[in-house]
């Protein structure tokens, strides 16, 4: 059983899913802190030949909530508006555009306003979209000790999971021990996206933009394909 824990990010690069294509189960988490610096409700389109972040605003509220106590702002309705006008004069040229922004604009006029459900409703109507099959499971559901933290929260998600294979993103190595997964029966290893690129209205490439930018150009086909070109460490 191979399982993957990743924090949820919406409309993310184009490894948030090949991490998930590459499990069994993989965990989302719902009960962690939001931080502004984190990119729960954001992400990176290429424009005029420049990438530029989007972001869904959201209400005021603690600092110390965790992601599924976090609401989009009432102005979102408006807000939306103008993300899917800039995503559309963004894209308009683009090969696949056609073929895609119907869907991208389904994500963004969704009825959810927690953070949390918008996001991962973006995540399981992407991963339909790509025929990814995984299950996708919220941490809030498993019967483990939520207080644990770091790789003590992790090797508790994979026990309750039956795991014996964990994998996580290429840039947690210096976070975990692959000797103290060894130690609870556990292989641990790290997904590395292979070198990926693709044709965009500039002569530099953009890489690790919104899933949106690679739809757009390259169409849900090859993006199927892509999904397949990763290593494990």
């Amino acid at each position: 059983m191979r399982v993957a824990i990743m924090q949820p990010y919406f409309l993310a690069y184009i490894g948030y899913y090949q991490l998930i294509h590459s499990v069994d189960k993989f965990v989302i988490y719902d009960n962690i802190k939001y931080t502004k610096k984190g990119w729960f409700n954001k992400n990176r389109i290429l424009t005029n030949g420049k990438d530029k972040l989007f972001s869904i605003p959201l209400k005021s509220d603690s600092e110390y909530l965790h992601v599924n106590e976090r609401f989009i702002a009432d102005n979102y309705n408006k807000e939306r508006h103008k993300i899917i006008q800039w995503i559309k004069n963004s894209y308009k040229k683009a090969p696949f555009y056609k073929e895609n922004i119907q869907f991208i604009e389904s994500l963004f006029n969704q009825d959810n306003n927690n953070l949390f459900d918008f996001i991962y409703f973006s995540v399981n109507q992407v991963c339909n979209l790509l025929k990814i099959e995984t299950e996708i499971i919220q941490s809030s559901k498993l019967e483990i000790d939520h207080s644990l933290k770091s790789e003590d929260k992790v090797l508790a998600i994979c026990k309750f999971l039956n795991a014996d294979t964990y994998i996580n993103a290429i840039g947690g190595k210096e976070l975990y021990s692959k000797e103290k997964f060894k130690q609870n029966n556990i292989s641990l290893n790290f997904i590395r996206t292979r070198k990926i690129e693709y044709e965009q209205f500039s002569n530099e490439f953009f890489p690790w933009l919104s899933i949106i930018d690679v739809l757009m150009y390259i169409g849900v086909e090859k993006t199927k394909e892509m999904i397949y070109e990763f290593d494990l460490e």
